[in-house]
């Protein structure tokens, strides 16, 4: 059988071809290069092989098979065309719309209540399709007009809950601030079970009155002149018990912290220092606090110092000890803390040791803070 195809007839198809699918898409016309008479641009567009383009001479043979699957082809094209009756926005619609949706002031996560967006119900649905404007919407609340002549209010239902729960949050914040104000620096509390001296000190026995007179005097004072970050609670029924709080300094691996000190007046003072105990959480975060409770300071008799750096009676006071544990202990550098470090590691070898020292006191205060917050200290909370 011969299969072969004069240029004339093929050229006869393809141009038959064309005609039906102007036919079909009139607007189509515009995207062919050239008309259906001439070949030319068909050979730009890759349509046919160029080979089928030589001379009258040679013969091109176009497969049965293939020439049912461009058939096909063509029957699948109607399945994606539009209907007519489709429903589409102009430009000056959809720039209509989104001025409107562009001013809606909505709290993140809210979506605008729009009907009139919504897929109509079955029932809704009628044979005639109408083209849909603005002004065929009905008003929706939070929206203003396309003229802007009405301000944008929002009452729906989740908007309220939103200022609602900021209403609730704004009293929460009045609530803390309003307990913070009246939070005192130095109080007198009655609670003393879990001080750590509690079965120290004079106990169930009366103390002598020259010593509660002095222990009165250190209570004007500390009442007096206690710093901004130093808070002292005083017990009435055991006079020699105190307990401190004392906030870390800024610009230091503490700053921030709170560190918690139980006190002891022993039974000669002001002849002896007092006994201080440091709550550790069981982590040793300073050379001169240690993970059992005990604060090193030559204040307290408990590190040797200068003649001036002990403690003097008469004229030490409790609260010159609470100062320099804040002052002399929480500092910038606590790695030099440690007695000899200072002369030992000097220059850049120093500096990045206490350096790579204070990184980890920074991680030891936040887990120090973390024990406190889950056994607070009773009459400081």
């Amino acid at each position: 059988m011969d299969c072969s195809v004069s240029e004339e007839d093929l050229q006869a198809a393809i141009a038959k071809k064309l005609k039906q699918n102007q036919a079909r898409d009139p607007g189509s016309s515009s995207s062919f290069a050239g008309s259906v008479d001439s070949f030319e641009p068909l050979k730009s567009s890759g349509s046919i092989n160029s080979n089928a383009l030589k001379s009258s001479n040679d013969s091109s043979c176009i497969d049965d098979d293939e020439m049912k699957i461009e058939d096909d082809c063509d029957d699948d094209d109607d399945e994606y065309d539009f209907d007519d009756n489709d429903v589409y926005l102009s430009d000056d619609d959809y720039l209509t719309m989104e001025s409107q949706f562009d001013n809606v002031d909505l709290p993140p996560g809210v979506e605008a209540s729009l009907p009139w967006l919504k897929d109509p119900s079955p029932s809704e649905n009628t044979s005639s399709t109408k083209k849909l404007t603005i002004s065929d919407a009905p008003p929706v609340t939070g929206l203003p007009s396309a003229a802007g002549s009405s301000s944008a209010s929002c009452s729906s239902a989740v908007p309220s809950e939103s200022s609602s729960s900021k209403n609730v949050h704004d009293i929460n914040d009045d609530s803390l601030m309003q307990k913070f104000q009246q939070f005192k620096q130095f109080d007198v509390v009655e609670d003393f079970s879990d001080h750590h001296y509690s079965r120290m000190g004079f106990s169930d026995e009366q103390p002598p009155k020259n010593w509660a007179k002095r222990i009165q005097e250190e209570w004007k004072i500390l009442e007096k002149d206690l710093p901004d970050t130093i808070f002292v609670r005083v017990y009435e029924a055991r006079m020699e018990l105190l307990r401190a709080v004392i906030i870390g300094p800024p610009g230091t691996p503490y700053h921030d912290g709170l560190f918690v000190f139980d006190c002891l007046f022993p039974t000669d003072y002001p002849n002896s220092p007092p006994m201080v105990y440091y709550y550790s959480g069981g982590l040793r975060l300073n050379p001169n606090l240690y993970d059992c409770g005990k604060v090193c300071l030559s204040l307290l008799g408990t590190w040797s110092g200068r003649q001036r750096e002990n403690w003097i009676p008469g004229e030490s006071t409790m609260l010159q000890v609470l100062v320099s544990i804040q002052a002399l202990i929480l500092n910038a550098d606590p790695f030099f803390n440690e007695p000899g470090y200072e002369t030992r590691y000097t220059g850049v070898e120093g500096q990045k040791k206490s350096k790579k020292y204070s990184e980890e006191v920074f991680i030891m205060s936040l887990k120090t803070m973390m024990y406190t917050l889950r056994r607070p200290p009773k009459s400081c909370t």
